[in-house]
């Protein structure tokens, strides 16, 4: 079964199975949110990837450059330990982890919630990479895919009590979109995809030919 199958599938059963109107009321801010454009505006293949020092569950502190002087990075940016859809998500990335390790590439995740939420993680998730906070949402900002909750589905977050502002401690309701991004060496964005639908995302294996052509282009 494929990544978004298994989304897919998930997405039937909260259907069924979400109180009265937060169903519909989350597929409107993710429509909204499409709407928008924000996602067109965001950073794009062929551009420079913005540097970074971020903390991992650990407190240890991991900077972009750093890893890209062993090979490519993907960074994946999730929303946090209390989405089914990012958890499927981490779990399919663990999968295949392996395989990127052995293309020498590094992979990460990121997200705005602290160690604790991430440890959690990596835990429940079995995840072999690294969890880094991207405190207050100023990575994914610089990025372009920080975004702003709307009041009518905030309501519905602290109904499940997601109270993002407690988690991410910086008072704000804010949210990075699901994003995937393989950045060459060089800090050059060569593969990018960003979807204000939290419930879709690209296969794992959609980073295999990326990295094969990063490779190749390197032996070259």
């Amino acid at each position: 079964m494929s990544l978004q199958e298994k989304l897919d599938a998930f997405k039937e059963v909260f259907k069924k199975q979400a109180p009265e109107g937060a169903f519909e009321a989350f597929a409107r801010s993710s429509q909204e949110l499409a709407d928008s454009g924000q996602a067109e505006r965001s950073v794009k293949v062929g551009e420079k990837a913005p540097d970074f020092a971020l903390q991992d569950s650990d407190g240890n502190e991991v900077v972009l450059k750093e890893l890209l002087a062993k090979g490519p990075v993907i960074l994946t940016f999730y929303r946090g330990v209390w989405c089914p859809y990012c958890n499927i998500e981490l779990q399919a990335l663990e999968e295949v982890a392996e395989e990127i390790k052995a293309r020498g590439a590094t992979l990460v995740a990121i997200s705005m919630q602290g160690p604790g939420e991430s440890r959690k993680s990596q835990r429940d998730n079995k995840l072999s990479f690294p969890i880094l906070t991207d405190q207050g949402g100023e990575l994914a900002n610089k990025l372009g895919i920080r975004w702003t909750l709307q009041s009518y589905v905030i309501e519905f977050h602290k109904m499940f009590k997601v109270e993002l502002p407690t988690i991410h401690r910086d008072g704000e309701w804010n949210l990075p979109m699901p994003a995937r991004y393989v950045i060459d060496t060089d800090g050059t964005i060569a593969y990018a995809e960003v979807n204000p639908d939290y419930t879709r995302r690209p296969e794992p294996s959609d980073l295999f030919p990326v990295l094969d052509k990063l490779s190749q282009s390197t032996v070259a």
